[in-house]
């Protein structure tokens, strides 16, 4: 059990809506993955983003992402931000994992548009993989918007994911 430093946005698992845990509030972290922290509170389990972490007295993550001159969205920093996003229960970011279909930058207006799936259609996680998706891609320099459009079809299968994944899970067979 830890006590906040001071007031801390997270999300409800597993609806993804935004709250924030006041300063000086009892929570227990129950699950660590990929420098996000999953955290009960008052009955309630929410997911504390790791560039928040020192609200609960760990190491928060830090991007060095610098604004690219011409104010344009650095696309190599939006897939850098997404491979900081792990699926909340398997220790392997959303890229590695093959849940990333495509990826859409529209310059113009400064939204990137992320298609991507999940390994089940009825994953319970899916809204706070959605949010984590769209918090850590504000991250990046010049995005005003980030759009994340579930699909299922085609079905995600254990042959979207790099070999690295595979050997992480023990799916390598």
């Amino acid at each position: 059990m830890v006590v906040t430093s001071r007031d801390c946005p997270a999300r409800l698992v597993p609806v993804g809506t935004p709250i924030t845990i006041p300063r000086d509030t009892f929570v227990t972290i129950t699950q660590s993955l990929g420098g996000s922290y999953t955290v009960t509170v008052n009955g309630n389990m929410a997911r504390v983003d790791g560039t928040d972490a020192d609200a609960l007295g760990m190491q928060p993550i830090e991007f060095d992402f610098l604004p690219s001159p011409d104010g344009l969205i650095d696309e190599e920093q939006v897939r850098q931000a997404l491979k900081t996003v792990y699926d909340p229960e398997i220790p392997v970011d959303i890229v590695e994992l093959g849940l990333v279909y495509d990826m859409a930058v529209d310059q113009a207006v400064g939204t990137v548009h992320i298609l991507m799936t999940l390994t089940a259609p009825g994953c319970g996680m899916g809204p706070v993989l959605v949010s984590d998706v769209q918090y850590r891609l504000a991250k990046v320099p010049h995005v005003r918007a980030v759009e994340v459009e579930l699909v299922f079809d085609p079905p995600w299968s254990r042959e979207r994911m790099s070999d690295e994944a595979r050997l992480e899970t023990g799916m390598f067979f």
